[in-house]
């Protein structure tokens, strides 16, 4: 499969570019954000660039499929993971591909080779949500056809929505939730952000048909709501007042107990300021994940478990609002 016919089947992608050795590099940014995270902090611009949400989905008679990865960057080890007819098949996991829990030049590269079941199916192969994987010599060893995707769907967020916390490229909450979905998303979900205006730029030739934001839980203690205020005026300005947009105040976190009546203040604050806009419909976060730490990693990032009853829920809030 050339570079070319590989794009076809590669969801999750703004634009793509290859290396001199032939690897493709798929990028949900563009270069003007990329650029201005670069100045902004190390620590965004380092999860702008990684993997998050890239699959290959496509329909086939298959029983194997190939390809070469190189792993240039990560933040957690979780997975490389196949899919056949929305069950989870295989896991190949960082950790038993890369020595150490950072990546050092020379970049860890090698072939991964998927086995898959007689007759027709339809195949999602989930590349790691925390680091960034570059691909080149994908062979379906058999005829395919690109998966059919529906709405054309941009989710702005931070590391729960990057995908950090349950350790598993195919069980973040954007993961599970678009097993149901089957919306064709960007997601521009950078571990560690916040509302920030700055970072909203235009997306040339790029024109999603709604917007899913999932931010906060980053600054719930600031002294003014002039950021999340600001930054719907931007979002609005941006794409106007017909687009769809989804507002997800942030999750319950039981890592601060005491500043659990602050966050309360905070997520309301943003679920009045989202109010505002006709467009804008609100999920209250604090009621998808149980309040428990049984369902996250940390008291702050949902855990597998965790992960898992976000997305359902969260499904059953866009049905339920029809957005």
């Amino acid at each position: 499969m050339t570079n070319e016919e590989l794009k076809k089947i590669y969801f999750g992608a703004y634009s793509f570019e290859e290396t001199a050795d032939g690897y493709i590099k798929a990028n949900q940014h563009t270069k003007e954000q990329m650029e201005y995270f670069k100045g902004a902090m190390d620590f965004w611009y380092e999860r702008c660039d990684a993997s998050t949400a890239k699959t290959f989905e496509f329909q086939t008679e298959a029983t194997e499929v190939s390809f070469d990865y190189k792993i240039i960057w990560t933040g957690s080890l979780d997975s490389f993971e196949m899919a056949v007819d929305g069950l989870i098949t295989k896991i190949i996991y960082l950790k038993d591909l890369v020595k150490g829990d950072t990546v050092k030049e020379p970049f860890p590269e090698g072939t991964l080779s998927w086995e898959l079941p007689e007759g027709k199916k339809n195949v999602i192969i989930y590349l790691p949500a925390d680091a960034t994987v570059l691909v080149r010599n994908f062979n379906i060893k058999a005829a395919y056809t690109p998966a059919k995707k529906g709405d054309k769907v941009l989710w702005l967020g931070d590391s729960i929505t990057q995908g950090f916390g349950p350790l598993r490229s195919s069980q973040t909450y954007v993961s599970v939730a678009n097993r149901l979905l089957n919306y064709d998303i960007i997601n521009q979900g950078i571990g560690g952000y916040v509302y920030d205006k700055k970072s909203l730029l235009k997306m040339e030739g790029y024109n999603p048909d709604k917007i899913i934001v999932a931010l906060g839980t980053n600054q719930y203690g600031c002294e003014t709501m002039k950021d999340i205020e600001e930054y719907y005026e931007t979002l609005i300005g941006l794409y106007g007042t017909k687009i769809p947009i989804l507002c997800i105040s942030p999750l319950w976190r039981g890592d601060n107990v005491d500043g659990i009546p602050t966050l309360t203040r905070f997520c309301e604050d943003v679920k009045k300021i989202a109010s505002k806009y006709a467009n804008v419909k609100i999920v209250d976060g604090f009621k998808l994940v149980p309040h428990l730490s049984e369902y996250f990693l940390d008291n702050l990032h949902p855990n597998q478990l965790g992960t898992e009853v976000y997305a359902r829920n969260l499904v059953e809030e866009i049905r339920r609002l029809g957005f």
